[in-house]
């Protein structure tokens, strides 16, 4: 797993929906989740496949209409990093950012 660089507010966003569950989740739901516009949320996924953070497969077929769904899951090293990330980023927080996210 290789270090991020520069780690931003929407890559600390879409840390904080891979963490959440601990389930892997689809590009749709973390856009619609995060509030991010899908030209910052899919660069970021491919950037945290990329350094090693994030594993992504097409869902298994199901009995759902549509389109298969590319699921998004942080590995082990990957889970603990984004929790130190999100740790730090909440510790950095004002109050009232603190506030708001509550």
């Amino acid at each position: 797993m290789e270090p991020l660089g520069r780690i931003g507010g929407a890559t600390v966003d879409v840390l904080r929906v891979l963490l959440e569950e601990g389930r892997p989740r689809w590009g749709l739901e973390i856009i619609k989740v995060t509030g991010r516009p899908s030209g910052s949320v899919y660069p970021l996924l491919e950037r945290l496949e990329r350094h090693g953070w994030v594993t992504s497969s097409w869902e298994e077929e199901t009995d759902r209409r549509g389109p298969r769904r590319r699921m998004y899951e942080l590995t082990t090293d990957g889970a603990r990093e984004a929790q130190r990330v999100c740790s730090r980023a909440a510790a950095r927080a004002t109050p009232a950012t603190r506030l708001r996210e509550a």
